[in-house]
């Protein structure tokens, strides 16, 4: 698992490290510099100050002379005759190279300054390994309080990472802390400006769960008392079945219990077909479908179910129209329509379907010769287990539901009106072609 903390602070220390290196070896290496500079000065202002001097004094000799003292004075005349050393030395050189010089002898190297007057030539040594003992205590010295201060700041980034992420860390223990009930929307009031979109995000999502729950709680309840009528109706027919006396009793008895069965099985059926045109249930396979052909065969399946009742069925398909859709929901959307359609018209009419393309969108209408709906009922016949008033006909409350859900995971829009026949006509518009499902 990746965290963010510790990329943060390993990212964070990592650039401290690299720029308290630079820095460290930046500043060690002017500071040599500068420490060379300073001692090579040195070296200049103690031979120019005896250029001028005469005689070196007794007191001035044996300053000169102290074994303490790292530089070597030495004086020569101008023919090459030395006439003085404050100490003798077997590695000095024998002869001065007039100005700064980095010089070798017998394996040790000394850095000079020689200067030359009209009587003699004065010359300044020091030894190399002093000169870079020294300015190595002293760059070293310049650099100990970044070195120092360096896990100082990386603590102190460690604590910043900690607190500035604390928000981030309560968030995730009120999500931890919740159970699958809990679906409040979380506190945004002081959350940092990067954190706000995430909690808005999720209140959005916790409000979309909260629905989708309450839906199905509602669906739940609503199946439940629907399916408590039929199956009570079975049971009673059970008991006339058993206490029958004859034949006659026993036969009406048992097309009770067959008619139940059929209700029941209906209901069951309609109950699964919502269930999978619900918002949020899983996608099924999409592909391309002609409208006209998938009418042609829902038409074919309840042919019988329009003779029974003497009726009949229409088609009218104009040319070639397709969409990518869902074949299984598609089909119920179109059966439900024609089905409301045969129950509630009288017998012996006619179901006019039709199929056409308008501005690029898919269009069905299905008109019937029923008693119609009245405009201000109309919106709550798609709730569902809704049944209208004196509607002469037994159904299950579920046809228009199914057939808006279905609609609305296509992207299509369900309108009711009027037939020219006296009854009810819905049509159903799809997106245009190339706008696609809407994300469930």
């Amino acid at each position: 698992m990746t965290s963010i903390r510790v990329r943060l602070l390993v990212s964070l220390l990592g650039l401290l490290a690299l720029a308290a290196a630079a820095m460290g070896a930046a500043t060690y290496r002017n500071v040599l510099a500068e420490t060379e500079t300073l001692f090579d000065y040195q070296l200049q202002q103690m031979a120019l100050s005896l250029r001028d001097q005469g005689e070196i004094g007794a007191a001035q000799a044996d300053s000169f002379a102290d074994a303490q003292l790292d530089f070597v004075v030495q004086i020569w005349t101008v023919d090459g005759r030395s006439i003085y050393a404050s100490r003798p030395h077997s590695s000095l050189p024998a002869r001065a190279l007039l100005g700064l010089a980095t010089l070798n002898v017998e394996g040790r190297a000394w850095r000079t300054f020689s200067v030359a007057t009209r009587d003699r030539v004065i010359q300044i040594a020091q030894p190399v390994e002093i000169r870079e003992r020294l300015a190595a205590r002293a760059a070293w010295r310049s650099i100990l309080p970044l070195m120092l201060m360096a896990p100082l700041a990386a603590l102190a980034i460690w604590w910043l990472a900690a607190r500035n992420l604390a928000p981030l860390e309560r968030l995730a223990r009120e999500l931890r802390a919740r159970d699958a009930m809990t679906l409040a929307p979380l506190a945004v009031d002081g959350l940092p400006v990067e954190l706000d979109p995430l909690a808005r995000a999720l209140n959005a999502l916790l409000a979309r769960l909260g629905h989708a729950l309450d839906a199905q709680r509602a669906f739940v309840a609503d199946a439940a008392h629907e399916l408590r009528s039929p199956l009570t109706a079975l049971k009673l027919q059970l008991q006339l079945l058993r206490r029958a006396t004859d034949s006659a009793e026993r036969a009406l008895a048992v097309e009770g219990i067959g008619a139940g069965i059929e209700r029941s099985a209906r209901l069951i059926e309609q109950l699964l077909t919502l269930a999978r045109s619900e918002p949020g249930a899983p996608a099924q396979a999409l592909e391309r479908i002609d409208l006209c052909a998938l009418a042609r065969e829902v038409l074919a399946a309840m042919h019988a179910m329009a003779r029974e009742r003497g009726g009949e069925l229409a088609l009218e398909a104009e040319g070639d129209v397709a969409i990518d859709g869902e074949r299984g929901g598609l089909s119920a959307l179109l059966r439900n329509l024609v089905d409301n359609a045969i129950r509630y018209s009288p017998p012996r009419s006619r179901v006019d379907v039709r199929v056409w393309s308008e501005g690029g969108s898919a269009c069905l209408r299905v008109d019937d010769a029923g008693p119609g709906i009245a405009a201000a009922e109309r919106p709550r016949v798609f709730d569902r287990f809704y049944r209208r008033a004196a509607a002469g006909e037994e159904g299950t409350g579920l046809g228009l539901a199914i057939v808006r859900s279905v609609a609305e995971r296509h992207g299509a829009s369900v309108t009711l009106g009027d037939s020219p026949a006296g009854g009810l006509r819905v049509e159903v518009r799809f997106a245009p072609a190339g706008a696609g499902l809407p994300h469930p």
